[in-house]
């Protein structure tokens, strides 16, 4: 379960930017998970809700968006929206693509007080 080293990451994040704009505490963070990170959203949540007491992020609230998997055609240029491990481009049918979102997990949004 390497979603306990994300929320450490996540919470480490959270209390710099928190001493960086002098606050006191952080009420919410937003992340947005792309569907090949290999994050599960579920296990994220609940282990940010378990690790967070006694941290600046001890009464905050986790919102977790989902990143659908944004595929661009070499061949067309075309982006797709990856569906059912399809990795093929849509209008011109080439194989031939890069994944463009979708992969990571990124810090959208802190709000402090």
């Amino acid at each position: 379960m390497h979603e306990l080293s994300v929320v450490n990451s996540l919470i480490e994040l959270c209390e710099k930017n928190a001493k960086i704009n002098n606050a006191k505490k952080v009420v919410k963070v937003e992340v947005k998970i792309g569907k090949l990170s290999g994050i599960e959203p579920h296990f994220l949540k609940l282990t940010f809700d378990t690790f967070k007491e006694k941290t600046i992020c001890e009464d905050s609230e986790l919102v977790v968006n989902i990143q659908e998997v944004i595929a661009k055609c070499r061949s067309c240029g075309n982006e797709n929206t990856i569906t059912n491990n399809e990795f093929t481009c849509k209008h011109c049918g080439d194989n031939n693509v890069e994944v463009i979102d979708g992969e990571d997990m990124l810090l959208m949004r802190l709000e402090m007080e």
